[in-house]
C-alpha cells in the first residue's frame, strides 16, 4: 500500500479521537497521539510526531530509533486511545489486559497495534526540539503554559499497510 493512500484517513482519526505511537523498550510501549504530520521530505516519505520529554516514550524512541503509529479504522478505540494516553508504561503494562495487542511490525522492532487496522512504521530521520523562541504567543498560552514544549520525531516511512485486526 501506498503510504498516501492512508493519509486523509489517518488526518481524520488524528484529529479527533487519536491514534497509537507504539515503541520497543524492555517492554513495548505505546501512547496516544493526536499532532502529527504526513509528507515529503529529503526525498522521503516522512511521518512527524510530537513527544513531551517527560513521556516514557520520548526515551524509548530515543534509543530505539524508530517507532510505529497504528490507526483504529476497524472499530473505535476512544477508551483504549484514553487509557494510552493517561497511563505510563514506566509503572505498568498498557497491553496486560486494556484491550490493545502489541503484534510484530514487518520492517522495525517496535509493534503495532493488533486491533487497529491501518499501519505506519518508521525509522528515525531527525529528532528537533520545540522552543518557545520562535512560536506564536497565542500557541504557546494556549498549548505551553508551562513551556513544556514537545520533540518532534521525523520518521521515514518505510511501510504502510492495512490488516484486519484482532
Amino acid at each position: 500500500m501506498n503510504w498516501m493512500d492512508g493519509f486523509q484517513e489517518t488526518m481524520e482519526h488524528l484529529s479527533h479521537a487519536g491514534a497509537f505511537l507504539s515503541v520497543a523498550g524492555d517492554a513495548p510501549n505505546t501512547m496516544t497521539i493526536g499532532w502529527a504530520w504526513i509528507g515529503w521530505c529529503w526525498k522521503k516519505p516522512v511521518f512527524a510526531v510530537v513527544v513531551r520529554p517527560q513521556r516514557h516514550t520520548y526515551g524509548l524512541i530515543q534509543r530505539a530509533g524508530e517507532f510505529t503509529v497504528s490507526v483504529p479504522t476497524i472499530r473505535e478505540m476512544n477508551r483504549e486511545l484514553a487509557y494510552a494516553g493517561k497511563a505510563s508504561g514506566r509503572d505498568e503494562d498498557k497491553f496486560a489486559g486494556h484491550g490493545i495487542t502489541a503484534a510484530p511490525a514487518r520492517h522495525v522492532g517496535a509493534p503495532i497495534i493488533a486491533e487497529c487496522g491501518l499501519h505506519y512504521e518508521m525509522r528515525t530521520l531527525l529528532t528537533q526540539d520545540m522552543t518557545g523562541d520562535r512560536m506564536d504567543a497565542a500557541v504557546i498560552a494556549r498549548c505551553y503554559p508551562a513551556r513544556d514544549f514537545h520533540t518532534i520525531f521525523f520518521g521515514e516511512i518505510l511501510d504502510c499497510y492495512r490488516t484486519s485486526g484482532k
